[in-house]
């Protein structure tokens, strides 16, 4: 892999869909692996769902009937949660095949190998929030395409966040080597509580909100609430998010880059791809 190479090289689109579509056919010989999208994002999207149906019969008449952002902020967290698993399980699929020195020593750009595992994220994203988006409407009548326009920018910067924190842990695993592996689901975790995904962010104390609008998914989940409620696109909330996550993606795929050529100066890919 060019590791000297800046991350604005020109990709070669070949290599990049090669190196993706190593990734797609995991998910053909292992059917489960499909399963495994549907299966947790399912059965979260029931816990909440009927929770809100919940609260709504036992409410009194005057009960808002936004709670039902609930379920729409279950399919956005999940929109996050799958591009940053897009990445970084992608990475540990070559560590855990021993594939990742190969991939090392062909002649690859940093930017083709963070391209196709980008790729992978966008698939997973788009595959089960469809799902997600179909069952809401049969099981809630919640029509998560209500919000319209607003959700190409609700999942625009849902991705762009998702893609960071997934080279975050990919960076991290290449640092610290198999004791990082669970890090590769606890990172998005780490950012939940801030992220103001199922209550707004007046709910957290005084010194914790300025951390909380510095996350791009706060933005996110803080217009989809003004849709819902108020039937207005939330431009200012979407614009802080793009540039927020304009600062994280830089930030990590610069981190990314640091932490590859350390790895290969200190040894630490011999450490990563050894069991």
């Amino acid at each position: 892999m060019a590791l000297n190479s800046p991350i604005s090289d020109c990709m070669n689109l070949r290599i990049l869909g090669s190196i993706a579509l190593r990734y797609f056919w995991l998910y053909t010989r292992h059917p489960v692996r499909i399963i495994e999208l549907v299966f947790w994002p399912f059965v979260q999207l029931l816990v909440w769902g009927f929770l809100t149906k919940y609260l709504q019969s036992e409410g009194s008449g005057n009960f808002p009937e936004t709670i039902t952002y609930l379920i729409g902020a279950i399919i956005l967290w999940d929109a996050l949660f799958r591009s940053q698993q897009g990445v970084s399980i992608s990475f540990l699929e070559d560590v855990w095949t021993r594939n990742l020195l190969n991939i090392f020593a062909a002649p690859v750009r940093i930017t083709e190998y963070v391209g196709a595992m980008f790729l992978v994220g966008l698939c997973r994203v788009v595959f089960t929030g469809v799902i997600l988006a179909l069952i809401a409407i049969v099981a809630y009548q919640f029509n998560l395409f209500h919000l319209e326009l607003a959700l190409v920018p609700f999942y625009l910067n849902l991705l762009l966040f998702g893609w960071a924190l997934g080279l975050v842990s990919v960076s991290l695993i290449l640092r610290f080597g198999h004791g990082a592996e669970s890090l590769a689901w606890a990172v998005p975790f780490m950012v939940q509580p801030f992220s103001a995904v199922f209550y707004p962010v007046s709910a957290l104390p005084g010194w914790l909100q300025p951390i909380a609008h510095a996350l791009p998914s706060t933005h996110v989940f803080e217009g989809m609430r003004q849709v819902i409620e108020f039937n207005t696109f939330p431009a200012s909330q979407m614009a802080s998010a793009l540039a927020t996550n304009i600062l994280f993606l830089g930030a990590s795929l610069w981190l990314l880059h640091g932490m590859l050529t350390s790895a290969r100066r200190k040894g630490f890919l011999v450490k990563v791809t050894s069991s």
